[in-house]
C-alpha cells in the first residue's frame, strides 16, 4: 500500500542554528534509514506557504486567484513523503521517525489505486 505523509509545522517559529542542524540531521537520517528499509517511494520539500497561490475555478466560470495559504492556520503543509508500507501501523511507525513530528504534525493517508 502506498501512503502519503504530509509534513506541517509552524514556519513562523524561531530556532537556533544549533536547533536547525540537529533537525537536518535527524531528517538526514531518516531518509537514509527509509530508503535502506526500501519504504520510501518519493519526498519533497514546499517553499514557505507565503508563497502559494490559491485558484478557485467556480462552475459558472468564475476565477479566484489569491497569494497565500488556503488557511490561515498555524502550521502549513511544508513537505511530503511517499512510502510504501503493509499496512497502516507500518506507514504510522515510518511517520513517527519523521523529525518534524517532535515539532509539528505528520498527517498519514493512504494513497488511492488506480489513478
Amino acid at each position: 500500500m502506498r501512503y502519503a505523509l504530509l509534513v506541517s509545522h509552524d514556519e513562523s517559529a524561531v530556532i537556533s542554528p544549533q536547533e536547525a542542524a540537529r533537525r537536518d540531521a535527524a531528517l538526514a537520517a531518516f531518509l537514509d534509514d527509509a530508503q535502506e528499509r526500501g519504504v520510501l517511494a518519493d519526498s519533497e520539500q514546499l517553499h514557505p506557504a507565503s508563497t502559494a497561490t490559491t485558484v478557485r475555478a467556480f462552475d459558472g466560470g468564475d476565477i479566484f486567484i489569491g497569494t497565500g495559504p488556503v488557511t490561515q492556520a498555524r502550521e502549513h503543509i511544508s513537505g511530503v513523503f511517499v512510502i510504501e508500507s503493509k499496512d497502516l501501523d507500518e506507514a504510522i511507525e515510518v511517520a513517527t521517525r519523521i523529525p518534524a513530528a517532535w515539532y509539528g504534525t505528520v498527517e498519514v493517508r493512504q494513497v488511492l489505486d488506480g489513478r
